[in-house]
């Protein structure tokens, strides 16, 4: 069995699931199976920081990527006209090949004249697992930092899933591409949220995911305090089963902090985590349905719609506007809460002054608070959408040889694209000796010019399992600078994605401070060393805030000191606090809803910033 835990986004609770089911499995003495544990969540695994396990073997990954041979070439320029990605520039007589942008789909060899493009082995991360001989097997991935393939690392991951095993895999957050690498050929998934409006958004996200690749699903409520009708009610108004409920509890949260494992320390995690896994053995075949539509609900545009040329002339200012940008290593440590309150501290101290940016494309959930009035809405597209014409199809098999995605599959005796696999390369046109094959521009998603109370906000939404999400955070980035230059405000505030893979790399590059947000947690200080050295590779200054601080005053020490070696300094402590819980279920930010500690320390984030 492949069992996928998943969420729609970051900090539900996927890794506290997936570790704690698998270490509950593994003492079953009924369970005659080896059970695996494989972390797909590349950009920041964090599962064997509980497990602490012994991993003894070490694979590095490489990818098949470009390089030119001078003596060879001929400069006839078509490697570069036939690369989607902007990874090959001709200048004068040279090629340039931009490896980071490169997606290693073989066009540009496959069309050289000369063997002047000609392919080598490229390191795209490693993966950690123990000893085939080990009775309870644990593997995991870990993407190079600023590296894009997470795909490709993901399903390293998964060579080794054992068919004669329980295999449990720990997905990346979000609905993309490495999503869909991790879900693919599950017999069944898991998805992790909260009962709170953020959670309902996020996990509406992930259900349309597994329903287009028809996966039986089933629900996991975490942080349940008894009040999580917000869940329930979506689950049964589209037949999809709650699987469990596990508690909100600070001491939960203090355990986390120190790297313990939940069923060992509670009996009642235990019992709850032993029901879930019950209730999953029955989603074998369960569907549900969504209609034939999403189920999210999307942006309306008012009568502004025609002003919005007019908003967006451009004219002359002497600087270019502050760019503030919140990150995290890792989804779930408040980025977006802090980003929030920060905005409405803004705009209550300089409404006319400041532009918002939600650059988390993937699942963008800034506006589930600051609640816009979209006046823009434009279609995105980040790439092209291959389809193959039945009736001329030959059935050769070029385009599946040729296509290193695995986006061609047999169909009624020929082939057909997986729409969800293909990544718009164009490999498949230039192989096909019969051009059965054609591409249009794909709409990869949408962005979205809005009013809110607290000030002007530009934000977007990647469609389910799209690729591109970098060059969809650098159009919401490059809009919210014609916007305030348009509208000569001097401030930027970005609430950018958390990882550090493509998406972050969009969102931190050239920006003027990186606001990082972590946790006093094992796997807070591991994911917040990595966007450290990230933002320090950009040569961009950044600050640290402390997130729920109080659960872990020893680790509280060994952030500041790691923070000091990459030269940041922790500006701000902010304690546990319900109220921010509280906040998020009333729909408002902590500073909107006014009580607790919380609110507090980022008003003095906000002072700190200001001046």
């Amino acid at each position: 069995m492949i069992l996928t835990i998943a969420s729609g986004k970051g900090g539900t609770g996927k890794t506290t699931l997936a570790v704690n089911l698998f270490e509950l499995l593994k003492e079953k003495s009924d369970l005659e199976k080896q059970v695996r544990l494989l972390d797909c969540d590349v950009e920041a695994p964090n599962d064997n920081l509980f497990l602490n396990s012994d991993l003894p073997n070490k694979k590095t990954v490489v990818e098949k990527k470009p390089k030119w041979i001078e003596e060879n070439c001929i400069g006839c320029g078509k490697c570069k006209e036939v690369c989607h990605y902007n990874a090959i520039a001709k200048i004068f007589k040279s090629i340039l090949i931009f490896k980071d942008l490169c997606h290693s789909c073989g066009a540009c060899t496959y069309v050289c004249p000369n063997n002047a493009i000609q392919e080598e082995d490229y390191a795209i991360g490693e993966v950690f697992s123990s000893s085939e001989k080990c009775s309870h097997f644990v593997a995991y991935g870990l993407l190079n930092i600023g590296e894009t393939a997470a795909p490709s690392l993901v399903k390293a991951v998964k060579k080794y899933i054992d068919d004669k095993s329980l295999n449990i895999i720990d997905a990346p957050p979000g609905t993309g591409c490495s999503v869909v690498s991790a879900l693919d050929d599950s017999d069944a998934a898991i998805l992790v949220t909260e009962p709170t409006p953020f959670g309902l958004h996020d996990l509406k996200l992930a259900v349309e995911l597994t329903y287009k690749m028809k996966i039986p699903t089933g629900v996991v409520i975490n942080r349940s305090d008894g009040n999580d009708k917000i869940i329930s009610d979506f689950l049964e108004s589209y037949n999809i089963p709650l699987l469990g409920r596990i508690p909100f509890n600070r001491k939960y949260a203090e355990a986390y902090s120190k790297g313990e494992v939940l069923v060992k320390a509670f009996p009642e995690v235990k019992q709850n985590i032993a029901e879930i896994y019950q209730n999953v053995l029955k989603l074998n075949g369960n569907e549900f349905n969504l209609g034939a539509g999403s189920v999210l609900e999307e942006f309306n545009c008012n009568a502004k719609e025609q002003q919005v040329n007019k908003n967006f002339k451009e004219k002359a200012q002497q600087s270019a506007p502050k760019e503030i940008m919140i990150v995290s290593g890792k989804g779930g440590t408040g980025k977006t809460t802090i980003s929030a309150g920060l905005a409405v501290l803004a705009g209550r101290d300089c409404k006319d002054n400041k532009i918002f940016a939600d650059c988390d494309v993937d699942a963008a959930d800034l506006h589930l608070l600051l609640k816009p009035e979209v006046y823009h809405n434009n279609e995105f597209s980040g790439g092209t959408q291959a389809t193959i014409a039945h009736d001329d199809c030959m059935a050769c098999g070029k385009c599946l040889k040729y296509c290193r995605f695995d986006a061609i599959i047999p169909f009624e005796k020929k082939y057909k694209i997986d729409m969800l696999k293909c990544e718009g390369c164009g490999v498949c046109l230039l192989v096909c000796p019969v051009k059965a094959i054609s591409e249009n521009e794909k709409i990869n998603g949408n962005w979205y010019l809005a009013d809110t109370e607290h000030g002007k906000m530009v934000h977007a939404r990647l469609g389910i399992a799209e690729e591109n999400s970098g060059k969809l955070v650098s159009a919401v980035r490059t809009n919210a600078a014609k916007l305030a230059e348009a509208e000569d405000r001097n401030l930027i505030i970005g609430d950018g994605p958390p990882g550090t893979g493509c998406p972050v790399i969009a969102s931190v590059t050239g920006i003027d401070t990186a606001l990082v947000i972590t946790e006093p947690t094992v796997s807070g200080i591991h994911d917040m060393t990595r966007i450290l050295k990230l933002i320090k590779h950009f040569n961009v200054d950044a600050m640290v805030i402390v997130n729920k601080a109080d659960l872990n005053l020893e680790m509280v020490s060994k952030i500041k000191e790691t923070a000091k070696e990459y030269g940041a300094d922790v500006i701000a402590e902010i304690p546990f606090d319900r109220a921010v819980n509280d906040a998020l279920i009333a729909g408002k930010t902590i500073i909107e809803f006014g009580k607790g500690a919380a609110c507090h320390e980022i008003q003095k984030v906000w002072e700190r910033l200001n001046n």
